[in-house]
């Protein structure tokens, strides 16, 4: 798989009637379902405005790839009902000096309760014997930006934390349907 070497921007514009938050939730929901309904594993995402403190993915969404793999994915109508919501920039080239990353998602065991469910059920315990078991202290709390997903075969909401990380070379991988990676890098600039 090529190295990814052009670029798009999507920046999430103002609206008095949706978060920010909510409006990138529904643009990686739509990615997400294009991704998969094409069948793209050769288009990466990460995100410009990322932080840690305050913990945000920020307002852009960076997609990498190829030029035709790009402009391939934009002439499908998979921003449809997001167009008034976003800015789409032309198609870029990265440009010199790029560093690399790696933007990769993170999942956590966050709800002691339902680790115990799940353990009551696989099991066939008491909640008794669960708690015994997994105790409250296993519960963590992500610090990562996360985007609020909802899958579409269960119809459960759910945090999509992202870790962006830096890598010290370019690899060259798939990404998920997601635009993520474990081990591909995009772009840093």
């Amino acid at each position: 798989m090529a190295m990814t070497t052009h670029f798009i921007n999507i920046t999430l514009l103002p609206d008095p009637e949706f978060s920010q938050v909510h409006l990138l939730g529904a643009l990686v929901a739509k990615l997400h379902k294009a991704l998969v309904r094409l069948r793209r594993e050769d288009i990466g995402v990460s995100f410009p405005e990322y932080s840690l403190r305050p913990r945000s993915l920020g307002k852009v969404v960076r997609l990498h790839g190829g030029e035709a793999t790009l402009l391939g994915l934009m002439a499908h109508s998979w921003l449809q009902g997001m167009r008034d919501h976003v800015a789409v920039s032309a198609v870029a080239l990265i440009p010199d000096g790029a560093t690399y990353q790696i933007v990769q998602r993170r999942q956590f065991k966050t709800n002691v309760e339902r680790m115990r469910r799940r353990r009551m059920r696989r099991k066939d315990e008491s909640i008794e014997q669960a708690a015994a078991a997994i105790p409250d202290s296993v519960e963590r709390t992500p610090n990562l930006p996360y985007v609020q997903m909802r899958s579409a075969s269960t119809g459960e909401s759910f945090c999509l934390f992202i870790d962006q990380a830096v890598a010290l070379a370019g690899v060259s991988g798939k990404f998920n349907g997601y635009g993520l990676s474990q081990g591909a890098t995009v772009p840093c600039f």
